[in-house]
């Protein structure tokens, strides 16, 4: 798919909790992406005759096929943090799409494991609310959270569900339950295709727990853009 750039309105601002901000965009020209992939966004002004400015990447959450665009982000650097001061309700901003291949690789889509933490949901949103999620025989889902406070996507799961009902959510939050763990995901799965997003301390333990059951890299498909 051809990397387009698209001058686009911010139409809502959400920080449903502190330091996490989901931001809604719309443009004149539809956004023309695959599920799982990511964008460049840059707060800087652009002239289209010049360079691209300094910009940042954000897994796309929302699917291909709505009128809208929404990334969801956590403040933990100088440019996020820029974003959250600076970026208003119909501020005009430059996005460049779409990079990235997560789920474009030609793997088979029988019993998929999805493993997400935090905010690392978001790119998988794009293909769980996507009508092509339908063609994902019985998926599961295993999310990971601080506390309740951080699920702030339970809008995004039941769509999911509606879409394709034999997809089996797993939820632990820290607080009452602790931290996904790799070793049960794996001894209850077995050996399948494994999406894995979220903090890259996890990605890493998780992808080289994969690797040390004997799973094929190829079958350990990480969201690895940063």
């Amino acid at each position: 798919m051809i990397i387009k750039k698209y001058l686009s309105t911010i139409t809502d601002i959400q920080s449903p909790i502190p330091g996490v901000y989901t931001l809604t965009f719309e443009c004149q020209k539809k956004f023309k992406f695959y599920p799982g992939q990511f964008l460049h966004i840059a707060i800087d002004s652009y002239d289209p005759s010049m360079q691209w400015p300094d910009s940042r990447c954000f897994s796309m959450q929302s699917a291909p096929s709505d009128q809208v665009l929404k990334i969801t982000y956590t403040v933990v650097g100088k440019y996020t943090q820029r974003m959250s001061n600076e970026l208003k309700v119909d501020q005009k901003v430059w996005l460049k799409l779409p990079y990235g291949d997560l789920f474009q690789r030609g793997l088979g889509k029988d019993n998929c494991v999805f493993i997400a933490g935090g905010t690392g949901i978001t790119p998988f949103l794009s293909l769980l609310n996507d009508s092509a999620f339908i063609e994902y025989p019985n998926p599961t889902l295993y999310l990971g959270f601080k506390n309740k406070d951080y699920n702030i996507y339970s809008d995004g799961l039941e769509k999911a569900k509606s879409i394709n009902p034999s997809l089996v959510t797993n939820i632990l939050y820290e607080d009452e339950q602790g931290r996904l763990d790799i070793d049960q995901i794996f001894n209850k799965n077995g050996r399948t295709n494994y999406y894995i997003s979220g903090p890259p301390v996890m990605i890493k333990i998780f992808r080289q727990y994969l690797l040390k059951q004997g799973l094929e890299e190829e079958h350990i498909v990480i969201d690895d853009w940063e």
